[in-house]
């Protein structure tokens, strides 16, 4: 075991500084004709550097550890490597690419579908919060690509007849160190055991973790490891700030930042599903187009949520650290850490949604009396000393009453929406027309109340 592991610890690649000046097409990479006419279409000009360094590799067919800063093109990386070698060797159930949340999933579907359009890939989102059977009916038409959160394909591997992945070639983890932090590690050892060995393996992730080193040993022979930035790297362009404020201030600092910086769309991060609705209700409460994202809204929600955003119908998106990884909204100017990340490295991916693909923003961070600790850790791990972010305190302080109302307001819809949730539970004909009560309870109820009838 000791020589394979030997055998299995990734070799690093020098990439010269020249070549990359040098290299500035997707042909130079290697890629065929017609994904670099799909490139043009989506806009990509130049690989990015994650692109110019994995994409050669993928295409000898290396097993590939990708480390990259979020925003930087990691999804091109592993998508075109797969589609060109699905040109050459056509075949179903090709790729299946695992992601840690279910919005990633989506995004990576539609990139996926955009590159693949012109030579007719098929992709299938396997997620949960989602009908089954519908995804049991997308796979039994067997796509070339399917995307998935660990948990609901373990259930498709086990219940849906017919559906099994022993014809894979490609095994992609998008965020693989959030995978295996998830507690999603035995549901990523059964899917290991049930897909051929013979495969090529790619993991891509912003941040690396002892894990995923665990994991290369179990899936990965002689990997690259590609790491355009090996230290823990924030972008360049990102202004990065931080407000040191006592708690009860907490609501009242936000809007006036919102205030301050209005005319920008924010992305603010609650560390609760709770608190994120809370601020959602306080922010509608003073007049702001505030929307929420967390997971215990319903998925068909949770997408409204985002497509509204993406859309700019909503400036403002409060959000818990669901939709901290991976998900590209490319207007995001400014984001806000309503309450600081505990996991130092979630900062680094939360504060990724703003300044991507070259462009400017900003993140301002609340630090409480109580987060002075975890504040530090984040300095320590960037390796940056963070500005206070400018705010005049007497201005603040006269928001006070009218936020001190907002929380009230708010506090008692946050209630009363708890009131009607027994409710509706209790007694289940109770009429409650919001999207996530219908659906799957008026079929609960059905069942019931034949069961009544027939006593």
């Amino acid at each position: 075991m000791a020589a394979s592991e030997e055998h299995d610890s990734p070799t690093e690649v020098p990439q010269p500084a020249v070549e990359e000046e040098e290299t500035k097409t997707f042909k130079d990479l290697g890629v065929t004709d017609v994904l670099c006419e799909a490139c043009d279409q989506l806009g990509w000009t130049k690989p990015t550097k994650i692109q110019i360094e994995a994409i050669p590799l993928a295409l000898q067919g290396r097993d590939i550890i990708g480390l990259a800063e979020t925003g930087s093109g990691k999804t091109g990386a592993f998508a075109l490597p797969i589609l060109n070698a699905l040109l050459e060797t056509p075949q179903r159930l090709f790729a299946l690419v695992l992601t840690p949340t279910r919005e990633l999933a989506f995004q990576i579907s539609e990139q996926f579908e955009a590159l693949g359009s012109s030579i007719g890939v098929q992709s299938a989102v396997i997620v949960g919060g989602i009908d089954s059977m519908s995804q049991s009916l997308a796979l039994a038409k067997k796509p070339h690509i399917v995307i998935a959160t660990p948990g609901r394909l373990i259930d498709h591997l086990e219940n849906t007849k017919g559906f099994n992945l022993r014809a894979l070639k490609y095994l992609v983890m998008d965020e693989a160190d959030r995978i295996l932090n998830m507690d999603f590690e035995t549901e990523v050892d059964k899917i290991l055991k049930v897909i051929p060995r013979d495969r090529k393996t790619f993991l891509f992730s912003a941040t690396m973790t002892k894990k995923v080193q665990k994991l290369q040993r179990a899936a990965l022979k002689n990997p690259v490891k590609c790491a355009v930035s090996s230290k823990y790297q924030t972008v360049e362009k990102l202004q990065q700030y931080y407000l040191f404020i006592p708690s009860k201030f907490k609501d009242t600092y936000l809007v006036y930042i919102l205030n301050e910086l209005a005319g920008n769309s924010f992305m603010i991060f609650c560390s609760t599903c709770n608190n994120t609705q809370r601020t959602a209700l306080l922010l509608r409460n003073l007049g702001f187009t505030a929307i929420p994202l967390h997971g215990q809204m319903s998925q068909s929600k949770r997408l409204g949520s985002l497509n509204k955003f993406k859309a700019k119908a909503r400036s403002i998106l409060l959000a818990t650290d669901v939709a901290s990884r991976g998900l590209d909204i490319p207007h995001v100017d400014v984001v806000v850490n309503f309450d600081i990340p505990t996991h130092s490295k979630d900062y680094i991916h939360r504060v990724g949604r703003t300044a991507r693909a070259g462009r400017s923003g900003k993140a301002i961070t609340f630090v409480t009396q109580y987060d002075v600790e975890l504040f530090q850790r984040i300095e320590h791990l960037i390796g940056k000393k963070l500005p206070v972010f400018p705010t005049q305190d007497d201005e603040v302080m006269m928001l006070t009453e009218r936020v001190t109302e907002a929380q009230r307001f708010a506090r008692m819809e946050l209630r009363e929406h708890g009131e009607k949730k027994k409710r509706t539970r209790e007694d289940v004909g109770d009429n409650d027309d919001t999207e996530g009560a219908l659906g799957v309870r008026n079929k609960v109820a059905g069942g019931k109340m034949k069961k009544r009838k027939g006593r």
